[in-house]
């Protein structure tokens, strides 16, 4: 798929924040003042939910922000059934039973969360692949590649498969098929994971089982007092970090 720039500006310290299409897929790319064809820089992939770039775009620049400070280009793309893009037809009726467990107070079963979760990293992990592909091939981009964000699911089939990916920050949060818990034992790269303590939609127990499965050597778990959204701003801190050690 080819990239093509559609917009760009310059942000007021001196970022460039470029729009970009990989065939239909939009995405956003950010890069330091710092980067050029003499100096190329690493690259962050910035994962998000299934709300929309348009809705994630203050958080989602924000956290790019911060990473061209650290002398880092970061870059996103629209989640397959996401903001404009076509629904994924195979899996709204389990949209549709995840909502009415949710509002019958009901546990959403594993089949629900596998007819949820399985498909959407099916599609999107290639995508994230073509993505690094076009992106990689400019210039002002040198590697190496870390990955930070969720779906955790995502971010855990890049791991094992994408070899340019050489640490992430995961956020758990988000509900994971039982066979990733397999995939995440094939995980080796350096892992920083953050987990919120009190996030209402998180079951806790599946998120340390799934940190426990992971079979990276260097692996830590962070976690904080508060909900899905009450993430503090030194875990930030403490992600960059990470990012700094493992990508420079």
């Amino acid at each position: 798929m080819a990239l093509r720039f559609t917009s760009e500006q310059r942000l007021d310290d001196g970022v460039l924040e470029r729009r970009f299409t990989l065939g239909e897929i939009p995405g956003i790319l950010w890069t330091p003042a710092s980067a050029s064809v003499s100096s190329p820089v690493p690259l962050i992939l910035l994962g998000h939910p299934t709300l929309g770039l348009q809705k994630m775009y203050p958080r989602l620049a924000a956290r790019a922000r911060h990473a061209a400070a650290d002398g880092f280009a970061a870059a996103t793309i629209e989640l397959p059934g996401s903001g404009e893009r076509p629904r994924q037809a195979a899996v709204e009726p389990a949209r549709a039973a995840l909502r009415q467990a949710v509002q019958a107070g009901e546990p959403v079963s594993d089949e629900i969360i596998d007819a949820l979760i399985l498909p959407l990293v099916d599609q999107a992990v290639p995508e994230w692949q073509a993505a690094l592909d076009a992106l990689m091939a400019l210039p002002e981009i040198g590697g190496p590649v870390g990955y930070s964000g969720g779906v955790i699911s995502i971010g855990i089939r890049l791991a094992v498969v994408e070899p340019r990916i050489v640490a992430a920050t995961l956020f758990a949060g988000s509900f994971v098929p039982r066979t990733m818990f397999e995939e995440a034992r094939q995980v080796t790269i350096p892992l920083h994971v953050l987990l919120q303590w009190d996030d209402e939609g998180n079951d806790r127990q599946a998120a340390l089982n799934l940190f426990d499965a992971f079979g990276s050597k260097e692996k830590s778990l962070h976690a904080h007092m508060g909900g899905h959204t009450g993430v503090p701003q030194f875990a930030g801190d403490a992600a960059a970090q990470f990012f700094i050690r493992h990508l420079t």
